[in-house]
This record gives structure tokens, C-alpha cells and sequence, in this order.
């Protein structure tokens, strides 16, 4: 679908401004393509005229949704198979070393999109039964898309979704088959709370989480709100707590807050020292 300049313009403006993300000019002809499919259902013609009624709706529904639209909501189980396996057979065991007094662990999913993120966490606790066997589990999961915090929830995938990232033995083990899809089991769920939030922000309760997972969020920020997400991150971790970024990005040169937990771990951070000295928030 055709954009004009000043539609590109105005549409990156509101992108950001309700979320953080900047969308490079090389990467808006996307916009087109995202909108068209309620620029069909509104009958409005093109996306001139789907931002002018934008513009004339004082609730701001629309501007929410067009905002739902314009998010990259790519995500599937265990992806990046390799960072879970170093989650589940190093950086937990590390975890639970040190909550071996209170057998509690904690972890964030920041930007979980539709929760493949948080329910494959899940699975790496469930199918190591007797590891965890007395453990408390929390898994928090959040993302600023409301849309896509409700289809989480549900638990509710698609073939296709199941098929990316999950073996047959897992499908099996986890989902139930249903009419409409493939749902995820009751177990699973309880061991995920899922809440819309915008990690630019302050946390609506104070936290704290052992493991803050943070993967292909922070790509789509410029420099200043990279670091305040960075800054929102930090007051979530005790001074033991740790950061996992995605594959492409990096806490180096671009905060003060984080240092690399291990050379030899590329993406896990720890708290800075100076930051260590002065953070450590109340649990859930």
C-alpha cells in the first residue's frame, strides 16, 4: 500500500512516542504493509485517511491500534536454542547456588510478545522435575502490546507456532490439540503471570528478578532510550541478578549500569559495581 512521506512521518512519530521505538527511514515501507489490513477493515481508503480519522478520535483506540499494528511481534519457542541451552544448564544451576536458602527463583521476560519466550522458561524448569522439586518458580512476562499480552495469556498457538521451535515430544507434552488450535497445559500457565507494561517505565510494583531476559527489544531504540531502559532494567536486579540480551545486541559502550557477567557468555550482564552498591529491590 502506497505511504506518503508525511503518513511515514507521522506514523514513526506516534511509534515512538507510545513505545520507545524509533523506525529507521529505510524500514518504514513496512508501515504499508502492516496497515493495510485495517486500513481494509475501516473502509478509509488509504493511510492518509485512516490517520486523519486517527487524528479526529479524541479516545485514542485507534491510535492504539495502529500502534499494535505497527510492532514487531516476531517471536518462537526456545529461540535461539543455544541461549536456552546456556540458560538451563549453566545460568539457572548458577541462579539456584545462590538461592539455595530460600528456593525461590524469579525471572522477567521483558518483551515477550505472545509469550513463546516465557512458556519455553517454563518448560526448562518443568522437564527438570526433580532438580526443582520444592522450588518456588515465578516467571513475570510483559510487553506494551495489549493485543499480544491477551493471546499469552490464552496460551493458545497455531500449528505453525508449535511447529517453530518445539519437537513433536514437547508438543505433545505440553499442548492439548483442540479445535481452534494448540493449547498450552495448566501447568504451564501457572508458572507465568503476564502483564502489559512498557519497560521504558517504572514497574508497577517494586521487584526483583534473578534473571532479566531482554532479547530484541533494545534494537529498535535510539541511544537515550536504550539507556532508560537500561535504567528501568537495573532497579529490577538484586546485586547478584543477571541480564540476557538478543544475539545482535550489546550492553557495551552504550550504558554504565552493566559489565559482562562472563567473557566468555556473550549477551549475559551483571550489575556494575558501582550499581550493585546501591540496588536490590523487594520480590514479588
Amino acid at each position: 500500500m502506497d505511504l506518503s512521506p508525511a503518513a511515514s512521518r507521522v506514523l514513526a512519530g506516534l511509534l515512538e512516542e507510545h513505545t520507545g521505538q524509533e523506525m529507521q527511514e529505510n524500514r518504514r515501507w513496512r508501515f504499508g504493509t502492516v496497515l493495510a489490513g485495517l486500513v481494509r477493515e475501516l473502509e478509509v481508503g488509504d493511510i492518509d485517511a485512516l490517520i486523519a480519522r486517527m487524528e479526529r478520535e479524541r479516545d485514542g483506540s485507534l491510535s492504539r491500534r495502529v500502534v499494535e499494528a505497527l510492532l514487531n511481534n516476531e517471536t518462537y519457542f526456545f529461540r535461539d536454542r543455544q541461549l536456552f541451552d546456556l540458560v538451563g544448564e549453566k545460568i539457572l544451576p548458577q541462579i539456584a547456588a545462590r538461592r539455595a536458602e530460600t528456593k525461590r527463583i524469579s525471572v522477567w521476560s521483558a518483551g515477550c510478545s505472545t509469550g513463546q519466550e516465557a512458556y519455553s522458561l517454563a518448560m526448562l524448569f518443568a522437564e527438570n522435575e526433580a532438580r526443582w522439586a520444592g522450588w518456588t518458580i515465578d516467571i513475570y512476562a510483559c510487553d506494551v502490546s495489549r493485543s499480544v499480552v491477551e493471546l499469552a495469556r490464552s496460551g493458545r498457538y497455531t500449528q505453525f507456532q508449535v511447529q517453530r521451535g518445539l519437537s513433536v515430544l514437547q508438543t505433545l507434552r505440553w499442548f492439548e490439540e483442540t479445535p481452534t488450535g494448540w493449547q498450552v497445559s495448566p501447568r504451564l500457565k501457572a508458572m507465568v503471570r503476564f502483564g502489559v507494561h512498557n519497560i521504558l517505565e517504572p514497574l508497577p510494583q517494586a521487584a526483583s528478578f534473578d534473571l532479566v531476559l531482554c532479547r530484541n527489544v533494545l534494537l529498535y531504540f535510539d541511544g537515550p532510550t536504550r539507556r532508560r531502559a537500561f535504567e528501568q532494567i537495573s532497579t529490577a536486579l538484586p546485586p547478584d541478578g543477571l541480564l540476557m540480551l538478543g544475539a545482535g545486541e550489546s550492553a557495551r559502550g552504550r550504558t554504565d549500569l552493566f559489565s559482562a557477567a562472563d567473557p566468555d557468555l556473550a549477551g549475559l550482564y551483571s550489575l556494575a559495581a558501582a550499581r550493585r552498591a546501591n540496588v536490590g529491590g523487594a520480590r514479588w
